[in-house]
């Protein structure tokens, strides 16, 4: 393998494209995320976000473009070698997507058992119950099963279990969806306790502003698959962009226009 240059990119897009049928989904989406920063993409229904985050995982590969995690490309990559750079990364998913047949430890211990087999059980349970304290949930959860804990200590599971394998990179799916102000900011305090605790990088796709403006190093503003804005919070703010700010601000103008819904469901 040849050596990869040193890089303070955790992600690097240049020129990324997806096309479904007629339609164009991202095109020509390019942008960095630096080591240890937040990086929060918004936008409406339908305007590219899942999919952006899929290509990144390399659950769907581009068109065109290229995706360089820790500046290694993984357009090519397949196998081991896929394996490899994926454990680097940790997804939380927006409906948590436990499994329901496993308790909640189990759970969080899935990724060890698949992933570190010559480490004993006994040790595997053991490092899954410590990211459970890290996200803050009591003993009690351990032996539960999903279905018989709250929404918030659900995205609380998803979360320990994304950083069951120490990744150096978190991608979170609308992490804050279905909770109540209280728990969105609970949830919001975790993403950033992840990144001081573990100096993680974090792509965060969201429509919620307010853990956006919370959480965010810089925020994107995805618009009919282009980056029509990106900037920090406060240049989010202030902008004068009227789309931008119909979407930050809830202000009148007429609908944002949608992906059709076979794209959505992609």
């Amino acid at each position: 393998m040849a050596l990869l240059m040193a890089t303070t990119d955790s992600i690097s897009i240049e020129g990324l494209s997806k096309r479904f049928g007629s339609q164009e989904v991202l095109k020509d989406i390019t942008f960095s995320v630096p080591k240890g920063e937040t990086y929060c993409i918004i936008g409406g229904s339908g305007q590219g976000k899942s999919v952006l985050l899929k290509h990144v995982m390399r659950l769907m590969s581009p068109d065109h473009g290229i995706i360089k995690i820790d500046g290694e490309e993984i357009g090519s990559l397949s196998g081991e070698e896929l394996s490899r750079v994926r454990k680097k990364m940790g997804m939380v998913f927006q409906e948590s997507a436990l499994f329901d047949s496993m308790t909640c430890l189990e759970n969080v211990a899935f990724g060890l058992f698949m992933h570190r087999r010559e480490i004993p059980r006994k040790e595997i349970l053991e490092l899954a119950r410590e990211k459970l304290r890290m996200v803050g949930l009591p003993m009690s959860v351990e032996e539960k099963s999903p279905s018989q804990i709250s929404g918030g200590m659900k995205k609380r599971v998803g979360i320990a279990r994304a950083i069951a394998l120490t990744p150096e990179i978190l991608l979170y799916d609308e992490p804050t969806t279905g909770l109540d102000p209280i728990l969105a900011a609970s949830i919001d305090e975790l993403i950033m306790q992840m990144k001081r605790d573990l100096g993680v990088t974090s792509l965060v796709i969201t429509h919620d502003m307010s853990s956006a403006f919370r959480i965010s190093d810089r925020i994107l503003f995805l618009y009919r698959g282009e980056i029509r804005f990106s900037g920090t919070p406060e240049e989010v703010r202030e902008t004068s962009d009227p789309l931008l700010s119909q979407f930050v601000h809830g202000e009148t103008g007429g609908p944002i226009p949608v992906l059709s819904d076979e794209m959505r469901a992609s």
